[in-house]
């Protein structure tokens, strides 16, 4: 990542442990640090994220075929640094375990497609680090940048079935409005969140979501 100018740290506000910063990483305890991917990642980042992005229990819910090769890699990743150079407030951050230095994934801030300018948030994590709470804390640290930078909104758009991602978009403090095809092919859950207290969603659902959805 490689934004024209500096942005200031931002403090996640579930727990203070995650610092983003367009300079570089702040490591703060106890579990991770977001730090903006490069055009040309180093190497054990390129190598962790091939190793992420050839998995179908990943891809899978991205709507992708499992990659081949490190090249496959970068193509996947290059398109965040164009949305970077057209508004600085979108991109996409490695997640980096702090006890060990390793990249177990990436936290992504970017306009939905086909939209009027909505904006979405997600994130992809190598398997051996699921349930440790890494995209919950990096992905709050990121909302708050979102904010930070002026965004109004923010809306997570998920499989129904990917349970894993709904309980960090629960864990985030996102509210599950239904379900939508409007920005995808499949049916998704809609999640939202907005930057004011007693704000509003721009933008209703096709349809509820399921009751037993509402009440986990």
């Amino acid at each position: 990542m490689h934004p024209a100018a500096p942005q200031p740290a931002l403090h996640s506000r579930s727990n203070g442990s995650l610092t983003l910063s367009a300079r570089g990483p702040t490591l703060l305890p106890p579990a991770v640090v977001a730090v903006p991917l490069l055009p040309k990642p180093r190497l054990d980042e390129a190598d962790r994220f091939f190793d992420i992005y050839r998995r179908p229990e990943v891809v899978r819910w991205i709507g992708a075929e499992p990659i081949q090769d490190h090249g496959e890699a970068s193509a996947m990743i290059e398109p965040n640094f164009t949305r970077l150079d057209a508004d600085s407030r979108f991109g996409s951050w490695a997640v980096i375990d702090r006890s060990s230095g390793v990249p177990v994934g990436s936290i992504i801030l970017k306009p939905l497609p086909d939209g009027e300018g909505e904006v979405e948030i997600g994130w992809q994590l190598h398997p051996d680090s699921w349930g440790k709470g890494f995209a919950s804390e990096a992905a709050s640290a990121v909302l708050d940048r979102g904010f930070a930078d002026g965004l109004p909104e923010v809306r997570a758009v998920t499989y129904p079935d990917n349970t894993r991602s709904v309980a960090v978009c629960r864990r985030i403090g996102m509210q599950l409005l239904g379900i939508t095809r409007r920005w995808y092919h499949e049916p998704s859950l809609m999640f939202w969140t907005g930057s004011r207290p007693g704000q509003e969603p721009s933008l209703r659902p096709d349809q509820p979501a399921p009751a037993e959805l509402f009440e986990t």
